[in-house]
């Protein structure tokens, strides 16, 4: 294989959707980017202490720091259904690397 076709096998992970911290279960914050099964257990300890008024509030979680957060963010609501799905997707070629060219 070239090494534009080995880049094609290794597929990126690609979020779409959003976990409602107040309802989500731990398997459903699980799914967020970085957060692993413990991360998601003191998000639910501390939901049961005090519902997350504003999604800041998940800097107040330890172990979720402001960097975390920011790339979170995107993924986290507090009302509606969690609709969060990862996905793979092909890895998009390096520039200059379209794949073969034929002439007509």
């Amino acid at each position: 294989m070239g090494a534009g076709r080995a880049d094609a096998a290794n597929p990126r992970t690609q979020y779409v959707g959003v976990v409602n911290l107040n309802e989500a279960t731990a398997a459903e914050l699980d799914l967020l980017p970085g957060v692993g099964e413990k991360a998601a257990q003191r998000i639910l300890e501390h939901r049961k202490k005090r519902p997350f008024g504003r999604v800041e509030e998940l800097v107040r979680v330890k172990g979720f720091g402001k960097k975390k957060f920011l790339k979170l963010r995107a993924h986290l609501a507090l009302s509606g259904p969690t609709t969060l799905k990862v996905e793979q997707v092909p890895a998009s070629p390096p520039p200059g690397r379209e794949g073969p060219v034929t002439n007509p």
